[in-house]
């Protein structure tokens, strides 16, 4: 298997594809200007405490409050509350971290109105992002990972995988740390950490002791809660940071900054990675040209067809998301009890890619064809498994109930992602009525004309669907050609498949999107 990430960096977001044998399986959009990311820590107040609920709401600046329950504290919560006091009581010199004090604390048992007071300043980090009517879910429990380690300041312990399964390798692994680790801090080793030399774990080390200390000094000289300590990784960067193998092949940026920024990355973890990491520069849309927007356009949606007609009808709930397996036109010969396992198998694979694809997080619960026997439904359960073992995020499956229900949990730590791929007629805009089609072409002349003559643009790109660009370029003489002679050379047509049949794009040499709609288009 081969993996890809390509990374499309527009003005208003960033778009994140990775695809395993060309196959789309995770795809993810964030504005520019997201906050509230997974790992970002902050210098909260509590605002509320609710002993019922055994938990509080914590001002972290965010536009809900956030939820943080009694047993998210952390064994460490004591020790840290006690430290920080000393931090924010003086401005001018930092408490020493290796002198701090261990206090005892039972996370597991207690009440939230004997570890907090309402208005006291506590240091949390975002463990999920807000959801729907929900603020973000907030942790005591502080941790910073990196590539080969975690590290949890008032830590006590050096535990490695369990993925790595040599008792030598284990030995020697927690024997090095312990020799290496600061003091106060305890350290989890992760399973990439295999064979790793002594100074690429020890250079790591100090880098996230580093963060730890910087968080400190931020939390010192903050003026009051809240206030942002410490900002995680982009989230390109944190995807290769978990992910980045052998398997990869390529990962594609459009973007000189991003660019720079993810090979450096890669460069420090594993340089002999570097080459692969390149700069797009093509003309076309860096998600068209690698065939990623019509896979995304395909993927999305209520409706999802697989292999031989077959399809899944996916709802999305408050409460849990629903999948129904359907059959569809399949027509093929065999017994009913060999067509539905057939088809049940291939919708575990497709089930398995949609629940990474569009990050579904709660719990899930597949409607599968009825079969009789017990051993296909084993069979299908198995694959389930199988397909699930690539899954990053925390899962848990159980076998088909005599109703034929599959129902699973995964881990829910950001919405889920939900693409629009129904489109708007671009020409009607909703009334049904439309100006005569075969115009359209006279109407981007005449855009064309008005870029030229009236606002003096010498070089602009006109962006339009794939089958309107097949059209504008047949033939000898094409109506590109005319426009070439017409208007000169600075005209530069493209397709582009993110937009809808009748619509259109001017961008300037600048790569700014020119205003060309027309009154009643804009109305």
């Amino acid at each position: 298997m081969t993996s890809e990430l390509t990374v499309n960096v527009q003005p208003d977001s960033i778009q994140i594809a990775i695809t395993e044998d060309h196959n789309l399986v995770e795809y993810q959009k964030d504005a520019q200007e997201v906050s509230f990311a997974v790992g970002n820590l902050y210098l909260g107040r509590v605002k509320k405490l609710m002993p019922g609920l055994n938990a509080c709401f914590v001002d972290v600046g965010s536009e809900k409050e956030a939820f943080l329950h009694y047993q998210d504290l952390g064994p460490q919560f004591a020790s840290l509350k006690k430290y920080l006091k000393q931090v924010r009581a003086n401005r001018k010199k930092l408490a020493p971290f290796g002198k701090a004090q261990f206090v005892p604390f039972d996370e597991k048992q207690g009440n939230i109105s004997t570890a907090l007071e309402q208005g006291e300043e506590i240091i949390v980090q975002v463990t999920k992002e807000p959801i729907s009517t929900k603020g973000p879910r907030l942790t005591g429990e502080i941790s910073f990972a990196g590539r080969f380690l975690v590290l949890i300041p008032f830590g006590d312990k050096v535990s490695v995988s369990s993925k790595i399964k040599s008792n030598e390798e284990r030995a020697r692994l927690k024997q090095l740390i312990h020799s290496i680790k600061p003091k106060n801090c305890g350290v989890i080793v992760r399973t990439v950490a295999e064979g790793k030399r002594v100074a690429e774990l020890d250079n790591e080390l100090s880098i996230l002791y580093q963060r730890w200390e910087d968080c400190l000094a931020r939390a010192q000289k903050a003026e009051k809660a809240p206030e942002l300590i410490f900002e995680e990784t982009s989230r390109t960067i944190a995807i290769l940071r978990d992910m980045l193998n052998s398997s990869y092949e390529s990962i594609h940026v459009n973007d000189e900054k991003t660019y720079q920024e993810i090979r450096d990355y890669v460069s420090l973890i594993d340089p002999e990675k570097t080459k692969i990491v390149k700069l797009y520069k093509g003309e076309l849309p860096i998600f068209d040209n690698f065939a990623i927007t019509k896979q995304i356009k395909s993927s999305f949606g209520r409706i999802v067809s697989y292999k031989s007609g077959a399809y899944l009808i996916i709802e999305h709930t408050e409460a849990l998301h629903v999948v129904d397996v359907n059959s569809g036109h399949r027509v093929k010969a065999g017994t009913q009890e060999e067509n539905a396992l057939e088809v049940n198998l291939g919708a575990a694979d497709e089930l398995a890619r949609q629940l990474r694809l569009r990050d579904m997080g709660g719990i899930i619960v597949v409607d599968f064809i009825d079969m009789a026997l017990a051993e296909d439904r084993q069979k299908l359960y198995e694959r389930m498994c199988q397909n699930m073992e690539r899954d990053r995020a925390k899962h848990n499956i159980l076998p088909l109930s005599k109703f034929g229900l599959m129902q699973i949990t995964r881990q829910r730590v950001r919405p889920v992602m939900d693409v629009p791929v129904d489109e708007t007629c671009p020409t009607c805009f909703g009334t049904g009525t439309i100006r005569p089609s075969i115009l359209f072409t006279d109407q981007l002349e005449n855009k064309i004309s008005c870029l030229k003559s009236q606002m003096k643009m010498s070089h602009f790109t006109l962006f339009v669907h794939p089958y309107v660009y097949a059209y504008l370029t047949r033939g000898l003489f094409s109506i590109k050609l005319k426009w070439y002679f017409r208007y000169g050379p600075g005209i530069n047509l493209l397709p582009d498949q993110n937009l809808p049949f009748l619509s259109y794009r001017f961008i300037d040499i600048k790569g700014n999107e020119i205003d060309m709609k027309e009154e009643h288009e804009i109305l």
